[in-house]
């Protein structure tokens, strides 16, 4: 291989594209990894859920992974794909370097919209955030909120309510139904109607929210938000979807993480990068036999043993 071409070209250097990355380097492929350094979950000051690592820093993880890469060998570029041509030849944002690579692996990941809501930024990852599982058992037995944005809010203060016996469930935009109000009403979760206008912080923390002159007070909110995939440059190679171990229907192109999957966590991103590495490197061997078989003119005896050695 020349300097600037690879077995396999990841985008995005968070959880799924660094184990990723991980299971190619010791499947002795020659991978890079360019990563724009915007990981959906970079407001968080811990993440859990993940064995081994519950509590560790988001950005602790990332470094830790980058190190355990290096010793396999695996280039990692801090820039952005900004074109990439079927093929593959990658153009570097920052310079205009091309990479070539046989086959992509996106995990450029996502970011969350949030609802227009002055001081809901400044809060988002630490006092307001959409996983309870992710940060719920943190503010346990605290006065709660759930901000509704959708129908299916409902269900997540239903949900949110397995941590905090103080759950206020704000209508803003998504006021429940009839049937849903004998839901919350029946699991203690109080209904605040009429629409937010505003997060109220002191000294940075949350305290609560604002309708208009009514204040109620709040130590953290959960929100369902509506989820943004940086899939741009996976739809213009035509990208459509993805099977259960991420080939899509782009012949030598994977996906795995949130760019594909909204809902999943680091240790589950992190899986589905394991896995689309394991089927796109089989995926390699594959096209690497029927080379060495063409190679040997054809499938002789010389070229059935030339066969098996690859695999």
């Amino acid at each position: 291989m020349t300097e600037n071409s690879y077995d396999v070209l990841v985008v995005g250097g968070g959880a799924a594209g660094l184990n990723a990355a991980l299971m190619l380097g010791r499947a002795r492929r020659r991978v890079v990894v360019v990563d724009g350094g915007a990981p959906r979950n970079a407001p968080a000051e811990h993440m859990h859920g993940f064995l081994t690592r519950d509590g560790l820093p988001p950005s602790e993880l990332l470094k830790i992974g980058r190190e355990e890469l290096a010793g396999y060998g695996v280039e990692i570029l801090d820039d952005q794909v900004g074109a990439l041509e079927p093929g593959f030849t990658a153009t570097l944002a920052s310079d205009g370097r091309k990479l070539t690579a046989r086959r992509v692996l996106f995990a450029t990941g996502a970011h969350d919209d949030l609802p227009d809501i002055p001081g809901l930024r400044e809060s988002w990852g630490t006092d307001a955030v959409t996983c309870p599982y992710c940060h719920g058992y943190e503010v346990r037995d605290l006065p709660l909120g759930v901000l509704g944005t959708e129908p299916a809010s409902v269900e997540h203060a239903l949900l949110v309510r397995q941590w905090s016996p103080d759950v206020v469930y704000f209508a803003h935009t998504a006021p429940p139904s009839e049937e849903d109000r004998a839901r919350l009403d029946a699991r203690g979760i109080k209904i605040v109607d009429g629409t937010v206008t505003a997060a109220r912080r002191e000294a940075g923390h949350l305290t609560g929210l604002e309708l208009g002159a009514r204040f109620v007070p709040r130590v953290a909110l959960f929100i369902r938000t509506q989820t943004v995939a940086h899939d741009g440059l996976m739809r213009a190679l035509g990208y459509e979807e993805t099977d259960a171990m991420g080939k899509t229907n782009v012949p030598g192109v994977w996906a795995a993480g949130n760019v594909v999957d909204a809902r999943a966590t680091v240790i589950i991103a992190a899986a589905q990068g394991a896995a689309a590495a394991g089927a796109l490197n089989h995926d390699l061997v594959a096209e690497d036999v029927r080379r060495a078989v063409d190679a040997f003119g054809g499938f002789t005896a010389e070229a059935e043993r030339a066969a098996a050695a690859a695999r």
